[in-house]
């Protein structure tokens, strides 16, 4: 057995804490003396630190405890010295073992939050989607709805749009058809035409290829009764006030 052979279980009986008496100044007499066992036992340390503290995950404190074992195998086992140092070394490596299991747990715990809050989430925008579809249902089917026609003015009534408006709860929904294309750099905008006051603007779109367009729950002023709806072509983000000439226009049916 060479010097650094005989230290080998030493070495690792110190990095744990558990080393002392006689054993542990001789250990440290001939660390003073040796760099290389120095080195060893600041290794054994480190490997230590990683096996109780680590967070990584499981591959590094396996990796330090084979470290710390093969440490401890190079000492032969024919001595009844040895075998009381296991029964020493044994509670912290099983106080490790249990460190690393309540970091895999709380990992696993941390996991199982964030898939749960995504469930959360999308179950959340789902009930989002489905209170606006069953607002459009509402819109659509209300009895005391205002539908209004509108077509194109002084020409034969082709393009068409159609504006269902529920004054209690200020819905409107405007479906348009056979609508030309808006000029460069304009669109269409709907118009709320009150009983009295001014026109309120109720949404800009254009229309698609096949001329059809959508204004869905724009926002409006709550409970304005509506005397009509009417369509002008205005910048593409829209006026305030409607610019002459009005190229479609319905009144209540």
């Amino acid at each position: 057995m060479s010097g650094h052979e005989q230290f080998a279980e030493d070495l690792a009986l110190l990095a744990l804490g558990s080393l002392g008496g006689d054993e542990r100044l001789a250990l440290e007499k001939h660390l003073r003396e040796c760099a290389a066992c120095r080195r060893e036992l600041e290794s054994l340390r480190g490997d230590m630190a990683l096996l109780s503290f680590s967070t990584g995950g499981p591959k590094p404190p396996a990796r330090s405890r084979e470290r710390l074992m093969a440490a401890i195998a190079r000492e032969p086992r024919g001595s009844a010295a040895p075998a009381k140092r296991w029964w020493m070394l044994a509670p912290s490596l099983a106080v490790a073992a249990l460190m690393l299991v309540i970091v895999l747990l709380m990992k696993q715990n941390s996991a199982l939050r964030q898939q749960v809050a995504r469930m959360d989430y999308d179950a959340a925008a789902q009930h989002v989607e489905l209170r606006r579809a069953r607002e459009v249902v509402s819109t659509l089917t209300a009895s005391d709805a205002m539908r209004v026609t509108l077509v194109a003015a002084k020409t034969p009534p082709q393009p068409q749009g159609k504006a269902i408006y529920v004054r209690d709860r200020s819905n409107l929904i405007f479906i348009a058809s056979n609508m030309p294309a808006a000029p460069p750099e304009k669109a269409y905008e709907l118009w709320l035409i009150p009983a009295s006051g001014a026109p309120i603007p109720a949404g800009v779109f254009k229309p698609d290829a096949h001329g059809s367009a959508t204004v869905v729950n724009p926002p409006l002023p709550g409970g304005v009764e509506a005397k009509a709806f009417a369509i002008t072509i205005e910048p593409e983000a829209g006026s305030a006030t409607p610019t002459m000439p009005i190229v479609m226009v319905g009144a209540g049916e």
